[in-house]
């Protein structure tokens, strides 16, 4: 016998947004492990804040915020063993993960530790991709189109030529990106109709005609690309 890890998808930020599902095991959790900033506030922990259970015991997973990669895979290696202790000893731990664990999320570094004699259960959650759609009244994909999903990180190179379909594109991990998205899609022919999202379904979200955005974004932020040939599928 053993416990069982449970991750959970909280999405984007509101947590109107958490399922139902997600909201039940968060509340019945006796351990929660949570990712964090080194000597700053964890996001993941506010957006479930109210779920909590007083008795809770809490761990939070403390991610270095640096371009070196390797300090924050420490991080996680270290989590794993935790986790795997509690759950050698039949204790169940539950993981907060923002947006959807395996759509760019950071338990997927856990995942990739995690003992697999261990039972894990995932719970989807709201992605960014899909928030931001929402966020801008801005349809993903419709039909025969093909949606892409791309990182801004990749070289500009190789992001212009991505670019060259007709296809609607979602273009995450902006951040300090922003500046080359604008360049790139300026080479392609596309940077009309794109539009940045950033913080969607929270208060102080973001939408602007992509030109309009900021040369260094925020973290949480997003650029839709849609296609040429919506109507023409539809």
């Amino acid at each position: 016998m053993s416990g069982v890890l449970y991750c959970v998808g909280l999405g984007p930020g509101d947590p109107e947004l958490i399922t139902r599902k997600a909201a039940r095991i968060i509340s019945e959790a006796r351990v929660i492990f949570f990712p964090a900033p080194e000597g700053g506030t964890s996001f993941a922990r506010s957006i479930a804040d109210e779920l909590f259970s007083p008795d809770v015991e809490e761990h939070p997973i403390p991610i270095p915020m640096e371009e070196e990669q390797f300090a924050a895979l420490t991080a996680y290696t270290e989590a794993a063993e935790t986790i795997g202790q509690f759950l050698a000893e039949d204790t169940d731990v539950v993981v907060l993960c923002q947006g959807d664990p395996f759509f760019y999320g950071s338990f997927i570094y856990l995942f990739e530790r995690i003992d697999r004699r261990f039972r894990i259960e995932v719970v989807p959650g709201v992605t960014s991709m899909t928030s931001c759609s929402a966020a801008a009244l801005q349809p993903l994909c419709g039909r025969r189109e093909t949606l892409t999903i791309l990182p801004a990180l990749l070289p500009e190179d190789e992001l212009v030529d991505r670019l060259t379909s007709p296809d609607p594109f979602v273009i995450v991990k902006i951040g300090r990106h922003a500046g080359k998205l604008k360049r790139v899609l300026g080479r392609s022919g596309r940077i009309d109709g794109a539009r940045y999202v950033s913080h969607a379904s929270l208060e102080h979200q973001r939408i602007l005609p992509l030109a309009e955005a900021p040369e260094v974004a925020p973290y949480f932020s997003t650029v839709i690309v849609p296609g040429n040939r919506l109507l023409d599928v539809c």
